[in-house]
């Protein structure tokens, strides 16, 4: 993920009410992260959470009706939640600026290929 540094306000910034507030410099250390793949994510509401299912789905054109594995499960809180949007949204405009645009639709996509 995107280290969120650029967001934090320079040292001895000051904020509306007048309070000092500090730089903060995060790192991470991704040597010992277990990676995933995933191709379908179904997204569940509560109040006070989100939470992101992630699962490979072998037949993405959805020809047949099956029941998916959860591989994985995110539950995050509405702040960051904004967050990761704003970063995911920012990341597929730059790969679209230099790449072209992406279709999301299978069926779309494998039409145009065969074009």
């Amino acid at each position: 993920m995107a280290n969120d540094e650029n967001d934090a306000p320079a040292k001895g910034a000051e904020t509306e009410s007048g309070q000092q507030q500090v730089q903060v410099k995060v790192t991470f250390d991704s040597n010992k992260v277990d990676a995933l793949y995933t191709n379908f994510c179904y997204v569940s509401m509560k109040a006070d959470e989100l939470i992101l299912d992630l699962a490979i789905d072998p037949s993405p054109l959805g020809t047949q009706v099956q029941e998916l594995r959860v591989d994985q499960r995110v539950i995050m809180n509405y702040y960051t939640a904004k967050r990761l949007a704003t970063m995911l949204t920012g990341a597929v405009q730059r790969h679209e600026q230099m790449f072209g645009r992406l279709e999301v639709d299978v069926r779309k996509r494998l039409s145009s290929e065969q074009s």
